[in-house]
């Protein structure tokens, strides 16, 4: 039998929209969802990116990191013991889009409601603490708590323990589409009739000097020490690579019917979505952009949408040379000219897990703002990026629907569509 083209779908259940109910972000681009979308159209405070001194001597010694909240004063002492840092910022994460959406976790049926947190890398800098524990002081000075703190489902199982829910937690680690894929899990499970409420999107935090030395020796990050700021350039002609951050960005989805019982409001529609996998590369795109290019064929598909109804995008635009143009090439080819295209990575970083996450909240924004936000450091676009890309300063228009895409080592590929409440 011949494999379906990139532009296949197999047609499955009748288009389904998850209502978006509630957003919480945690970025460095500020915390809270008011917050972080000033900081996204470059209204609010200039994001955080530092130079941090367990890089130094890296070609890369900086990243963006959330500043502005303390996870010790927001959770307590003593919830931290048993929390890394990306689970931290996942819980309260969590209690911002559970606020936000007018729920009460204990007062509803916990056992339909559900997690699912995505995060490529878990509590890696924990890690990487206690092997040098190891390595200098003995077995004895390991700490117990390794496990707790380091697994991929921590972010998950922290979200589901603070908040009551009985309902299923899962973790999703499909590498930096890790928070697109677990809202779309989110979304299939609504469809099913699983559960009626979940929590998802993506957490991370990888302030690992091991990490980001490996990252240095791939040239996948930008080494423009002098200009932390600027580093992050995305559909840039002097673009060098991307630049890490940490950060959460979860979503409150409910099945249409129970947000309606309730009397919620609708922030926007999670309608379809896709997910591939290129089977090329461990570390790079099909050069071809077909991987992604059936994602997100298989999301419009999914959610009865037809490529000139969608209006904006918001790319994975990491900033790194043959990444940004591969997507940007392959939404010029399914999508035309017309959408607005941004990257919101340059007031973020690359969140990896978190990415997806955090820019799907951001796209909800967008739709209920009727605003797209800008591409950070964009002074001198790429001629050869043949798409609409927003610069400068935030864009106005009128819009229904928008598409979010997310790649990921491994070749895992991902994509949603959003649509206007």
């Amino acid at each position: 039998m011949t494999p379906p083209g990139p532009g296949a779908h197999r047609p499955g259940a009748a288009p389904f929209a998850a209502a978006v109910t509630g957003i919480g972000l945690v970025t460095a681009a500020g915390t809270g969802a008011d917050a972080a979308w000033r900081g996204a159209c470059g209204t609010g405070a200039a994001p955080s990116v530092h130079h941090l001194d367990e890089l130094a001597g890296l070609s890369c010694d900086f990243m963006y990191t959330v500043t502005d909240t303390d996870p010790r004063g927001v959770l307590g002492v003593g919830a931290l013991r048993l929390m890394d840092r990306f689970s931290q910022l996942a819980v309260i994460a969590a209690r911002e889009a559970v606020a936000d959406a007018g729920l009460d976790p204990t007062v509803w049926d916990s056992g339909r409601v559900a997690v699912v947190i995505g995060s490529a890398h878990g509590g890696l800098p924990f890690y990487d603490e206690q092997h040098t524990t190891l390595a200098e002081r003995g077995a004895r000075r390991v700490s117990p708590k390794l496990a707790p703190l380091t697994v991929v489902n921590g972010a998950a199982s922290s979200v589901a323990m603070d908040l009551g829910v009985h309902g299923p937690s899962l973790a999703v680690s499909t590498a930096c589409s890790s928070g697109t894929v677990a809202i779309g899990t989110a979304h299939q499970m609504l469809r099913a009739g699983a559960c009626d409420v979940v929590v998802a999107g993506g957490a991370e935090s990888v302030r690992s000097r091991l990490l980001i030395a490996s990252a240095c020796q791939m040239r996948a990050v930008s080494t423009r020490r002098d200009d932390p700021l600027a580093a992050c350039r995305p559909f840039d002609t002097h673009r060098d690579g991307f630049v890490v951050g940490e950060g959460a960005g979860l979503l409150v989805l409910e099945r249409p019917e129970h947000a309606r019982a309730r009397g919620a409001t609708v922030r926007a529609h999670v309608a379809g979505y896709g997910a591939s996998s290129d089977a090329y590369s461990a570390v790079a795109p099909d050069p071809g952009g077909l991987g992604i290019e059936r994602a997100l064929r298989t999301a419009l598909a999914d959610a009865g949408v037809g490529a000139a109804e969608v209006d904006h995008v918001n790319a994975h635009g990491t900033s790194t040379v043959a990444n940004d143009l591969i997507e940007a090439t392959m939404l010029r080819r399914v999508l035309g000219e017309h959408p607005l295209v941004t990257s919101t990575k340059a007031m973020t970083g690359h969140t990896l897990g978190a990415a997806g996450g955090i820019e799907t909240a951001l796209t909800v924004l967008a739709l209920r703002h009727q605003l797209v936000p800008p591409t950070g450091n964009l002074d001198a676009p790429d001629p050869a990026i043949p798409v609409d890309v927003v610069s400068k300063e935030a864009r106005r228009g009128a819009f229904d629907c928008a598409v979010k895409t997310s790649l990921g080592f491994g070749g895992h590929n991902a994509a949603l569509v959003l649509t206007r409440a």
